[in-house]
């Protein structure tokens, strides 16, 4: 008996290997390495999450909550700054420009929606101070807040 044990031989083994022309070529070498748009987007939108949550965090701004969800949906970032609250909503895009077209009227609605309901749960109910800021992430990481963005439509 051989390493192989048996009776097999390595001319055996090379005889039964699949031929390179038998492999389709409509499925990708690794196929399982294959990007989801969807899933590169979502990570591309956590990473900016992050980023404008540090960068608040450096102007002194409190995080109370990521990801909130209330009735008209969710909100990405909110902090406390002083007595007030700062609801974020973050856009990433290629450009600054390009992030800041990706909100639109309804979504700004759906997000005061929630807005709302997340202030009856503070102390002073819908008497706290708060604002609603777009933070605009480019290509590059760069950051852009619009401060008060719902009163800016």
């Amino acid at each position: 008996m051989g390493l192989l044990g048996g009776g097999w031989s390595p001319v055996f083994l090379l005889e039964n290997v699949m031929p390179l022309t038998a492999v389709s070529l409509d499925v990708p070498l690794h196929a399982d390495r294959v990007r989801d748009p969807r899933r590169t987007n979502y990570h591309a939108g956590v990473s900016a999450e992050h980023s404008v949550a540090r960068h608040y965090a450096r102007l002194g701004a409190v995080l109370r909550e990521t990801r909130w969800r209330g009735p008209g949906g969710e909100i990405d970032l909110i902090f406390a700054e002083g007595d007030g609250i700062v609801f974020v909503e973050v856009k990433k895009s290629r450009t600054h420009a390009q992030a800041a077209q990706r909100l639109s009227q309804r979504q700004m609605a759906r997000i005061l929606l929630s807005a709302e309901a997340y202030l009856d749960r503070c102390p002073e109910g819908s008497l706290t101070e708060a604002r609603l800021d777009l933070a605009l992430v480019d290509a590059c990481g760069a950051i852009e807040i619009v401060p008060n963005a719902s009163m800016a439509t």
